[in-house]
Parts: structure tokens; sequence; C-alpha cells
């Protein structure tokens, strides 16, 4: 493991406590779904100048299932799946009505529509150990999802993994300067509060460099990655509002990661002494700014050019004529 791959890996969080925080926030999540919504669209739109006719479509953090419907319209003829590690936000998976066909038109209308609706296929696992065979899908699709795995750099292995050669891997996910003004504000409080108000364990979580997940890629068996990053503004009338955004996103694990206690934004004293902070640095309009670093990244899974015991793999086509003899 490289140092920059140790840098990635987050003691304070597992997989049973990124769902456990998932599963409590299920309810609430829909409220600030305008963020993955928004980095959904400009996947998309990096996908239509891509070439591919994808049959089997993995959605990896599917979470409450909003991608599942869109990338069935853009696959027509795919199989779409979905896999997430909160019970409780694939419950909210919404049904799909498929169009009847010509003898379920002429069932009543509630039997018609029980025939032809129908969930998106989804099962509750953690992404980076996915319960289906290798090379079973054409493209895997993960929206916002990958920062939250305490090992990202064990994720793109599985996710190869589970791709045919030649396969796609799209994904979104937040880059180090997320939340850059919310730590900012905590560093302030740190600073300059009194020993009763510091917290060992209180801290934004930290985020993979673009580059370093482009590393883990190559090193992963993709090839010809393609990374870009953009940076997203949202802008609250108060601190309030933005923490209790913060809060509705999930798994910040602020607090000592020893105690299965989640403690969240902390306190009444902790949460009024960072609302403070965050006030001070309005904007010229009033506002209050919450910056993302959006990193987008889409691979190819490589032809494999070694066995696994190390010997070279040629194909047939990479073969050539006998060179002539003198």
């Amino acid at each position: 493991m490289s140092s920059s791959y140790t840098d990635s890996v987050r003691p304070d969080a597992d997989i049973r406590r990124i769902t456990r925080i998932f599963d409590r926030r299920a309810n609430t999540f829909a409220e600030v779904a305008f963020l993955p919504r928004e980095v959904a669209q400009r996947m998309r739109e990096r996908l239509d100048y891509i070439k591919i006719d994808a049959q089997t479509v993995l959605d990896a953090g599917c979470g409450a299932g909003e991608d599942l419907a869109p990338l069935g319209t853009r696959f027509t003829q795919a199989s779409v799946f979905g896999i997430d590690a909160s019970h409780r936000m694939l419950s909210r998976v919404p049904a799909v009505t498929a169009p009847a066909s010509g003898l379920q038109r002429l069932l009543p209308g509630a039997l018609r529509e029980r025939l032809t609706t129908r969930r998106a296929p989804v099962a509750q696992a953690d992404f980076g150990a996915l319960p289906f065979a290798p090379q079973v899908f054409d493209l895997v699709w993960s929206n916002l999802a990958l920062h939250w795995h305490p090992r990202p750099h064990e994720v793109f292995p599985e996710w190869n993994r589970v791709l045919k050669t030649g396969g796609l891997l799209m994904f979104s996910t937040f880059g180090p300067d997320t939340l850059k003004e919310l730590r900012a504000a905590m560093a302030t409080v740190e600073s300059e509060a009194g020993s009763s108000l510091r917290h060992r364990g209180r801290r934004v979580i930290d985020f993979t460099d673009m580059h370093d997940f482009g590393d883990m890629l190559v090193n992963s068996g993709f090839e010809v990655p393609v990374m870009d990053v953009e940076r997203l503004t949202v802008t609250y009338p108060s601190a309030d509002k933005m923490l209790a955004d913060i809060r509705r996103w999930g798994a910040y694990p602020f607090g000592d990661p020893a105690s299965e206690r989640m403690t969240g934004l902390g306190g009444k004293r902790w949460r009024a002494a960072l609302g403070e902070a965050l006030e001070r640095v309005r904007n010229p309009d009033g506002t209050l700014a919450l910056s993302f670093e959006l990193v987008y990244g889409h691979a190819w899974k490589a032809q494999r050019t070694t066995t696994d015991d190390g010997h070279a793999i040629v194909r047939a086509d990479q073969i050539g004529g006998r060179r002539p003899r003198n």
C-alpha cells in the first residue's frame, strides 16, 4: 500500500458505522437530495460523450435509487441493479411502472397496475465487497458514494472484478476542498474555545485527492482514466440551516471514534460556538457559503496482460507472422 493510499484510509469509520448513520438519515435525506441530483445530471452529460451500449448496469451506493430509472431510460435494453449498505435507504427505492403489454391492457386497472409495477432489483451490501460473480457488468456507476467508504483503494479492484473486460466505470465523489468553510469554523472553535468545548475526535472527514484516485484506478486494472473536477457552492441564509443540511447528508463522523454513540454536530454549546464562527464569514450579500469539490472519473477495464502466476498473456490478434529466414 502506498503512502497516499494509507492517507485515504479513515480509521474513525467502518461500513457498519456508516450504515447506521444512513439508516438514521434515510427519512430526511430527500430534503438534501438536490446535490446528488445535480451531480447525477452532470454525470449523464459526460456519459453522452462516451460510446457504450451497456446490457448490465450496477449503481454502486445507490441510496434511495434515484439514479436507477434514469439509467434504465438511458440504456433501454439493460438490466439495472442497485446496491447499498443501508437497508432503510433501499427501502425508499421507488417502484417503476412498465408499459402494459397487449393482454395486460385488457385487465382491470388494479390488476394491471400490480402486474406492471416492479421494484428495481437491489441488494444490501458493502459496495467494496460485492455479492456478484466476476465480469457481469458492462457499466458500474457510482454517484457521490465513494467518499463514504473508509478504504476507497480497496473498492476499485472490486469494481474492476465485476466489470467485463472493456467495461466502463463512471463515478463522482467529493474532493479535499469540500466543506472547507465548516472545517475552518471548527478550527476557529478549537483555537478559541475553552477546554470544556474541545473534543479530540470532533472533525470533518478527510476527502481523497483527485490524483490519488487516478493512481488507484491504474493500479486496480483500469486504463485510460479521465479525471476532472468542478467546484460548486451552496449558499444558506443561516448557520443553523447549513448545519441541519450537513447533518441530513449523513456520514460526517464527528466525535470519538471509540464511542458507539454518534455525537453528530456535538452538544448545544459546541453547536452554538460553531454557528458563531460561521456567522463571521458571511458573503457581501448576507449569505453563508458551503463549498463542494466535485471529482468526476471514468475509466475502462483493461485487458489482462499477465496470468495470476505472472506469465504474459498474448492475444491471437497480437501475434504477427513469422520472420522470413535469411
